[in-house]
């Protein structure tokens, strides 16, 4: 399906939801952008649950956001459950915004819900040519160190920074082998998942991708892993006076209530200690690049590069509509 025919059906479906046009808007764009970059398990495949999520009245499809300023760098938003991807494209702007009067802009949001990839959002502060963190957090998946009950979500870590070329570096990055996402979509397509990222209900490696979600996520790099994934709930959970300590509601399970995930953007001008941040970090990137290169590897990518050649390399085909999907969408069309 054509990209614009397909925001078409997506706004369409969220104004049956209650959505309002520009709501059903700033969601449709999130979810194409997903697929463009080739993160399905982030586009797509969850569009049904967050239209489950509204008609179970856990997630408010006309929310009363509330935005509380606490300092010209600091603001609080109440998001009032609405669905993540509202609290987070106000959130990113507040945080540009209080940016431009100190050089610094800090934005915690509360009652919010899963908002997608957290590199969209650092992609606005950037091409503001502005630096970014951003940090949510997620339902229990992984274990704490030492722990056998998942607690932790995949908790994504993100950081972006202006270069001296089009192309802004972003990292963001789940703190478990793989995202839980792609576990669901191998659960839902019947694929199996690679050895080494989960271990079952009875602690026992798995490649079984519905006995991965029944079971434990495993942390990159052991302990370090589960200690990034605790830093991540303490930010955007525990600070913000969103959800945290594995609280968080699973959104494709547990319909008792909402999720409220809390979400933390920190935005800071690149010229605040060094007028020359350009230059600097033009040339960071080209030493990297310049380093000899291991078999097999043409080039040193930095991180936001892949994802930016996948974006403009698919802006102009048909998305791919897998047919379960297309079943889904058709459903919550009629």
């Amino acid at each position: 399906m054509k990209r614009n025919e397909l925001k078409k059906l997506i706004t369409k479906i969220l104004i049956k939801h209650k959505l309002s046009k520009n709501h059903a808007n700033i969601c449709a764009d999130a979810l194409i952008n997903a697929e463009l970059v080739g993160a399905h398990s982030h586009g797509l495949s969850r569009l049904k649950m967050y239209c489950d999520r509204i008609n179970k009245k856990v997630i408010n499809p006309k929310p009363k956001i509330k935005i509380k300023k606490i300092s010209h760098s600091i603001s609080q938003i109440d998001a009032n459950n609405s669905i993540g991807f509202v609290a987070a494209d106000i959130g990113i702007k507040q945080a540009i915004q209080n940016t431009k009067k100190t050089g610094i802009g800090l934005v915690a949001i509360k009652n919010s819900g899963h908002y997608g990839l957290s590199g969209y959002y650092a992609e606005k502060a950037v091409k503001k040519n502005l630096i970014v963190f951003c940090f949510t957090n997620a339902p229990p998946a992984i274990a704490p160190h030492g722990a056998r009950k998942s607690l932790f979500g995949t908790n994504p870590i993100c950081f972006g920074t202006p270069t001296s070329s089009k192309i802004p570096f972003i990292l963001d990055t789940s703190v478990s082998v793989i995202n839980r996402g792609k576990i669901r979509v191998a659960a839902r397509t019947g694929k199996k998942i690679p050895e080494g990222v989960a271990l079952d209900k009875f602690g026992k490696p798995t490649t079984d991708a519905k006995k991965a979600l029944a079971g434990v996520q495993l942390p990159i790099a052991g302990f370090r892993g589960s200690g990034l994934a605790w830093m991540v709930d303490i930010l955007s959970g525990v600070f913000t006076g969103g959800n945290h300590g594995g609280k968080v509601k699973d959104p494709f399970d547990d319909f008792s209530g909402p999720q409220n995930i809390g979400h933390l953007f920190i935005v800071m001008k690149p010229n605040l200690f060094v007028g020359n941040y350009s230059e600097r970090i033009k040339e960071n990137i080209k030493r990297i690049k310049r380093l000899p290169k291991i078999k097999g590897v043409k080039e040193i990518l930095y991180p936001g590069q892949s994802k930016l050649r996948k974006y403009k390399k698919n802006l102009n085909k048909k998305i791919n509509i897998p047919t379960n999907i297309a079943g889904d969408l058709k459903k919550l069309n009629a």
